[in-house]
């Protein structure tokens, strides 16, 4: 529904990209596209996916027919073949919504040109790690590598404690914990989060909303700089928190 009412997160959003230098490119990593080896959307233009139901209408009617970025694909492929990964590309499919709906209040006039990655949720932590780490001369390079999910994302919870005034608990230590853990850049921590972190398997019950950040954590280098952007939360039980990470 952000797609239609921004909200603080969707003006977050805005407010970021006003900051940020217009990139040559977006690298969308999204949670809502899933695949056993990496893949890249690498379309002229892009399509929009409506990949939700039981929505509103106007949610439909909604386009973000973004260019795509085929030379940039490319590079993003060449990377990460070079890196010991099998990339692939895809020259069919559009834009699904963790895409979209946050570039749609970024980049309004969806004049940006977009690639699209797909995380591997059965490969892990360190693998997307790996992923951003090997993608790092792109976002060197004008390419802004945008990781989409949630910092937590337990939907049943968010159903069941709708107008709920507070986050639960465990979302909230969750919420906390990465803050901190981020504050010192402690990747060992990070990357065994659902062994050291309160709340994690709560907070998620499946991985692919969490596994975008370490794409855009690796991208920025070993020694980036995280800042919180945006804090807020949808409903109790699913953290809105905006982080952005740049090379020392």
């Amino acid at each position: 529904m952000h797609a239609l009412v921004p909200g603080d997160a969707g003006a977050a959003w805005q407010r970021l990209a006003a900051q940020l230098p217009r990139p040559r490119a977006v690298l969308a990593v999204s949670a809502h596209w899933e695949t056993g080896l990496p893949m890249l959307a690498s379309a002229e233009r892009h399509s929009t996916l409506h990949d939700y139901a039981g929505f509103p209408a106007p949610l439909y009617d909604l386009r973000y027919d973004a260019p795509g970025a085929p030379e940039v694909a490319r590079e993003a492929a060449a990377l990460l073949q070079s890196a010991g990964h099998v990339p692939a590309l895809n020259g069919c499919r559009g834009l699904d919504h963790g895409a979209w709906v946050p570039l749609r209040w970024m980049y309004p006039q969806a004049d940006v040109p977009v690639v699209e990655l797909s995380v591997q949720t059965a490969l892990g932590t360190a693998h997307h790690l790996r992923l951003g780490a090997a993608l790092a001369p792109l976002a060197r390079d004008g390419v802004l590598v945008l990781g989409s999910g949630h910092v937590t994302h337990n939907l049943h919870d968010w159903m069941r404690h709708r107008g709920g005034a507070e986050p639960l608990p465990y979302a909230r230590d969750f919420a906390d914990w990465l803050a901190a853990t981020l504050a010192t850049d402690d990747r060992d921590a990070l990357l065994d989060y659902r062994a050291r972190a309160p709340g994690a398997e709560r907070a998620h019950p499946t991985e692919e909303h969490f596994l975008p950040i370490f794409v855009a954590l690796g991208a920025a280098g070993p020694a980036a700089r995280a800042e919180r952007v945006h804090s807020g939360w949808e409903g109790n039980a699913l953290s809105m928190d905006a982080w952005l990470f740049e090379t020392r």
